[in-house]
């Protein structure tokens, strides 16, 4: 009897998995105010949106079905994505309500039909992780997951491992001796949709981490694949400058390295008699002006300027962001079309961040600045700052806490 290439590839390398799930509906509201008209999978990492990240991954791990689950201002992903990524086909699943991660992998059902990959849409990953699962899963297992060290597990989905299967998953322990965490990129047959239509739902959400906990305690096969590489995510502002530091001490970006740890896009002008300090990236079109000093730890986004005698450290702009002459911005993350007015001084540090009713002690973040908010000439800006969309600083006034939306701060 005479087998095809792809059978005999699932018999001896595991399975062929052709399509993805990218989970990309979620509101992101700890992430606020850079999300409140912006879905978190398209906010920066250094100078791209996450979701480039995740579906180029796909992309090179050899997916050829990409199928986007969108929710939060959708039209933001469909428009950006389009109907195909990199001569890919892209199927939308829209998530009306955000009823948890289980819940969005039940919008593809009707699409798939074979196992399958889920990625989380708001973490940056690498083609090699990917890969690493789709080698590893098999058709007896009921799930694979990729497993990532870091002590950051307790506060993400952390897992223990009895050789290559996993035999526990815990979403947030209240635990510091976990210290391996799941790194969002499963592989699932099609059983997965029952099971999770299945399980209990916890606050009226489906979480798909729930269905893959009742499935090990019930003894079902879940492979656990340990892997290296680069893995970041963002669940708070301050995490986007933390996210560009990995990215870039990595090597991760796309634009051509002008020296070791600069990256310049072809596009991009920077004056003679500016400064970039490695590790940096000068996305498209943007504009150094003479004497300006951009980096370490810096990424410019596409259009961006920043003007003569600038500085800029360990800042993370977004597209359309303008630095006036002479302004100093440290540790700073901005939205879209943002405005450091000339001499404007965001001296950066730690502090106690507010998110929502949170306080965050400590935290390294000079400010947020949400799309379209201004800081004006001479003005400045204290450390843990949170300026909201459209909100204002006025010339030589001061602003600390929470500065919402639309509202001007006076001198």
């Amino acid at each position: 009897m005479r087998i095809s290439v792809k059978e005999w590839h699932c018999e001896h390398w595991g399975m062929q998995l052709d399509s993805a799930v990218v989970l990309a509906a979620g509101e992101g509201t700890r992430l606020r105010p850079l999300t409140k008209y912006r879905p978190k999978p398209l906010l920066p990492a250094a100078n791209r949106p996450i979701l480039e990240y995740v579906l180029d991954a796909l992309v090179d791990a050899g997916v050829e079905n990409l199928h986007v689950v969108v929710g939060y201002q959708r039209d933001r992903v469909q428009d950006h994505v389009g109907p195909t990524y990199r001569e890919r086909p892209v199927t939308y699943h829209v998530q009306e309500k955000q009823l948890g991660t289980g819940h969005a992998v039940l919008r593809a059902r009707d699409a798939l039909d074979s196992d399958f990959l889920v990625v989380n849409g708001d973490e940056v990953v690498t083609a090699s992780m990917v890969e690493s699962v789709i080698d590893a899963h098999t058709v007896e297992d009921v799930a694979t997951l990729a497993v990532v060290e870091s002590d950051r597990a307790p506060e993400y989905g952390a897992i223990r491992l009895d050789g290559d299967r996993i035999v526990e998953l815990v979403e947030r322990p209240d635990d510091d001796t976990y210290r391996l965490l799941n790194a969002g990129i499963y592989a699932f047959g099609p059983s997965v949709f029952d099971d999770i239509e299945s399980t209990d739902r916890r606050a009226g959400e489906l979480h798909l981490t729930d269905t893959i906990a009742e499935g090990i305690r019930s003894g079902n096969a879940v492979r656990g694949v340990r892997i290296d590489g680069l893995w970041s995510t963002a669940t708070y502002p301050w995490d986007l400058l933390t996210v560009a530091r990995d990215l870039l001490a990595a090597g991760h970006v796309d634009e051509p390295e002008r020296r070791p740890g600069v990256y310049v896009d072809d596009t991009a002008s920077v004056h003679g008699e500016a400064v970039l300090r490695a590790p940096v990236v000068v996305g498209p079109d943007a504009v150094v002006g003479p004497g300006a000093v951009v980096g370490p730890d810096s990424a410019l986004g596409q259009h961006t300027t920043v003007g003569a005698g600038a500085v800029v450290e360990g800042s993370v702009l977004d597209i359309d962001t303008r630095v006036g002459a002479n302004a100093t911005v440290v540790d700073a993350v901005t939205g879209q079309g943002a405005t450091l007015g000339p001499g404007a001084t965001v001296p950066g540090g730690r502090a106690d961040v507010r998110v929502g009713a949170t306080i965050h002690e400590d935290r390294q973040l000079g400010c947020v600045a949400a799309d379209r908010a201004s800081v004006a000439g001479g003005a400045t800006v204290a450390p843990g700052t949170l300026l909201g969309t459209a909100a204002r600083v006025g010339t030589g006034a001061h602003a600390s806490g929470v500065v919402p939306e639309e509202t001007e701060v006076r001198r």
